[in-house]
C-alpha cells in the first residue's frame, strides 16, 4: 500500500493531469495514465472528424476478469461482467456477458471494399448508427471515395458526419467504443489488424462467402445493434498471437515512418544492425518456401529448446484456436474451441509420415529460425498479410498475446461455434441411415 501511494504521488507531481485514475469495473486494481504511446503519427492526426470528442480522460480502458496476464484490455468502455460462482478462476465459457462503463458513443465501421452489394447495408447501417443512436461513426477514408458513394446525392448530409482515417498513419486506437464489421471473415482479420493494442468488442455481420467469424445476420441488424449499445449479449475473447520479427540490416537501412509499418510496431529495444518489428495475428502465422524450388527447412525452438526441424515441401503453420479451423484445418490440423488456451503448430506437406500437428500451451514462446543447412531463404505471412523475406540470421518468436479479440455472439460461445462447423465446415454431415421396419427387426 505505501509503494502505491508513493507512486501515485509522484504522478501527481509530475503532472496533475496525468495522474494515474482506477478502473471500477477492474475492482480498483489497476491504475492507467494517459500518457499510453500511440501507434502512427504522435503529433498531428489527419483525422478528419467532424464531431470533436471529448477530453481523453472520458475514454476509460477497461480489461477482462478472466483473459490471459498481464492485464486484458479491449476497448475504452467494455469489459467482461465477472462470474460470481467461479471455481478456481476457471470461468464457464458460455457465461461471459459484455457490459459498458458508459454508454457507447463511437463505433468504427470496417466495410468491405469493392464490392457493390454491401453498399445498401452499409448505407443502412451508417444512417441507423448517427440518426437513430447520435453515434459517432468512424470509416476508413477509402471506403467513402467509392464512386457509388459519391454519386449518391441522398446519402451526402450523411457523409459529412463521417470521421474517417487512414491504415498505418491514424492512431483511432483510444477512441472506438466497439466495431462492426460488413463482409467475410477477411473483413473481421482486417479489423483486428488495426489495433495492435487492445481491441473494443467487434460485432461482425454475415455479408460474405464463407462467415465462420461473422455470426449475425443483416436482415434485422436494428433490434440485435441496440442489444449490444445496452451491453446485452454473449462475448468471446479470441486469442491473438504477439509476432516479433527481427531481421538483419545487411548493410541497408528499412524505413519505418514515424515508428510504424504495415500494421505493425517497431519494438524500441532493437539491438544495433537489426530491426525488429511486432504484430498481433488473429489466425495464423505461416511460414512457406516461397517461390523457391528447394525444400523449405527451419527450426521451431520452444521456450528456448530445440523441439525440430521442419522439412518439406511447404512450410509450418503456428495458428490461435480461432485459426484452426481455418488453414491449420485445411492443412489436416484439429480444430480447437476458441476458449481452449493453446497454440497449434501444423507442418505443411512434411516429409514425414510421423510428423503430425501439436497442439502447446498458450503463453509458451515459440521461436523459428532459417535451418543453417537450408538451401534458401522463407517467407512468412500474418494472417495472409505482410508477407516478407526470412533469410539466415532472422528470426520469428512466437507467443500468445495479451490482448485478444472480444467478439459479440449471436447466442453464446459454444453454440455459435458449433453452429459455424456445421453450417459453413458441414461438419459430420452426411445422410443418415435407415432404421429397421419391424418387419426387418424380426427376420
Amino acid at each position: 500500500v505505501a509503494m502505491e501511494q508513493e507512486k501515485n504521488s509522484l504522478s501527481r507531481e509530475l503532472s496533475p493531469d496525468l495522474a494515474p485514475y482506477h478502473c471500477t469495473a477492474c475492482h480498483g486494481d489497476e491504475d492507467w495514465s494517459h500518457s499510453h504511446p500511440i501507434r502512427g503519427r504522435a503529433k498531428s492526426r489527419s483525422l478528419s472528424a467532424s464531431p470533436a470528442l471529448g477530453s481523453t480522460k472520458e475514454f476509460r480502458r477497461t480489461r477482462s476478469l478472466h483473459g490471459p496476464c498481464p492485464v486484458t484490455t479491449f476497448g475504452p468502455k467494455a469489459c467482461v461482467l465477472q462470474n460470481p460462482q467461479t471455481i478456481m478462476h476457471i470461468q464457464d465459457p458460455a457465461s461471459q456477458r459484455l457490459t459498458w462503463n458508459k454508454a457507447p458513443k463511437s463505433v468504427l465501421v470496417v466495410k468491405k471494399i469493392r464490392d457493390a452489394s454491401l453498399l445498401q447495408p452499409f448505407k443502412e447501417l451508417c444512417v441507423y448508427l448517427m440518426e437513430e443512436n447520435n453515434m459517432i461513426v468512424y470509416v476508413e477514408k477509402k471506403v467513402l471515395e467509392d464512386p457509388a458513394i459519391v454519386s449518391d446525392e441522398n446519402f451526402g448530409p450523411v457523409k459529412k458526419k463521417f470521421c474517417t482515417f487512414r491504415e498505418d498513419y491514424d492512431d483511432i486506437s483510444n477512441q472506438i467504443d466497439f466495431i462492426i464489421c460488413l463482409g467475410g471473415d477477411g473483413t473481421l482479420l482486417y479489423a483486428s489488424s488495426l489495433f495492435q493494442g487492445s481491441v473494443p468488442p467487434v460485432m461482425a455481420f454475415h455479408l460474405g462467402s464463407l462467415g465462420f467469424l461473422t455470426p449475425f445476420n443483416f436482415e434485422n441488424f436494428q433490434s440485435q445493434v441496440t442489444q449490444v449499445i445496452e451491453g446485452n449479449a454473449a462475448i468471446i475473447l479470441r486469442s491473438r498471437l504477439k509476432v516479433g520479427v527481427v531481421k538483419e540490416l545487411r548493410g541497408k537501412k528499412a524505413v519505418a515512418p514515424n515508428g510504424v509499418r504495415e500494421n505493425g510496431t517497431l519494438a524500441p529495444d532493437a539491438e544495433v544492425g537489426k530491426q525488429v518489428m511486432q504484430y498481433q495475428v488473429l489466425n495464423e502465422v505461416v511460414i512457406d518456401r516461397g517461390p523457391s524450388s528447394y525444400l523449405s527447412n527451419v527450426d521451431v525452438y520452444l521456450d528456448g529448446h530445440l523441439i525440430t526441424t521442419v522439412q518439406g515441401d511447404a512450410g509450418v503453420i503456428v495458428s490461435t484456436p480461432t485459426g484452426s479451423t481455418a488453414y491449420a484445418a485445411a492443412a489436416g490440423a484439429s480444430m480447437i474451441h476458441p476458449n481452449v488456451p493453446a497454440i497449434m503448430i501444423t507442418p505443411i506437406c512434411p516429409h514425414s509420415l510421423s510428423f503430425r500437428p501439436i497442439v502447446v500451451p498458450a503463453g509458451v514462446e515459440l521461436k523459428i529460425t532459417l535451418s543453417p543447412e537450408a538451401r534458401n531463404t522463407v517467407w512468412v505471412s500474418f494472417d495472409g498479410r505482410k508477407r516478407q523475406e526470412i533469410g539466415h540470421g532472422d528470426s520469428i518468436s512466437i507467443t500468445t498475446s495479451c490482448y485478444p479479440l472480444p467478439s459479440i455472439c449471436v447466442q453464446d460461445p459454444v453454440r455459435d461455434w458449433f453452429e459455424s462447423l456445421a453450417q459453413c465446415l458441414h461438419w459430420n454431415v452426411r445422410k443418415k441411415q435407415t432404421h429397421f421396419t419391424e418387419e426387418e427387426d424380426d427376420e
